[in-house]
């Protein structure tokens, strides 16, 4: 981040937990709720998680920008939080949303379905399983 944000209001249980990338941020994922469909990445800081935990939307830092952004207010394709949880190393945050319209920038539903690196060749859809070479 180019400008240092004002102070959060986060827990700060919660606040302790985190562990942050060097400008102050940890990745977010969106995933839609109902589906399991990952939908987006998007960076947090401590007062983005805040207002992200007590709105209901998704709230993100702009690293581009070195602004907050609320999914949605600008496009109409809004984020409705139905959960939020760090992972097992509280360096990224899972957050459960009912996405409405898209949740990329590009127009697309998904950031993740554009360029497919490996398919499953039964089904065509991303494989999870890893190669029996690896």
């Amino acid at each position: 981040m180019t400008s240092t944000p004002p102070p959060s209001s986060l827990d700060p249980e919660i606040a302790a937990r985190l562990r942050r990338s060097p400008d102050g941020l940890v990745p977010a994922i969106a995933q839609q709720y109902d589906t399991g469909e990952v939908l987006m990445l998007g960076w947090m800081d401590d007062e983005a998680l805040h207002r992200t935990l007590t709105t209901g939307r998704c709230t993100y830092w702009s690293r581009s920008r070195s602004e907050y952004w609320v999914k949605g207010d600008t496009s109409g394709h809004f984020q409705w939080v139905k959960s939020v949880a760090l992972d097992c190393d509280a360096d990224t945050v899972l957050v459960k949303v009912d996405q409405v319209g898209a949740a990329c920038h590009t127009g697309a539903r998904t950031c993740f379905d554009a360029d497919v690196l490996l398919k499953d060749a039964d089904s065509g859809t991303a494989s999870g399983t890893p190669r029996s070479d690896q």
